[in-house]
């Protein structure tokens, strides 16, 4: 069953993320990857949705964060 439709709201921020079914990877190689990216950037350019951070790049800085010997400048 599909979720309801989002309720947007003026300046709101939103969580979004992407998992594969049953732990299999989201892509099947680094093409489909780039064509998810290109589909996302046109959405964004069409949309006017802008994109904050990558999980890898909130993955370094939480990683940079909860170190207590090596602090990051990220």
């Amino acid at each position: 069953m599909a979720r309801p439709l989002r309720i947007e709201y003026p300046a709101a921020v939103y969580h979004v993320m992407a998992r594969g079914n049953q732990g299999r990877p989201l892509f099947k190689d680094d093409k489909d990857r780039k064509r998810f990216l290109q589909t996302l950037e046109e959405s964004c350019q069409k949309t006017g949705w802008e994109i904050a951070e990558t999980e890898r790049e909130l993955n370094a800085k939480s990683r940079c964060h909860n170190s207590r010997t090596d602090p990051c400048d990220l």
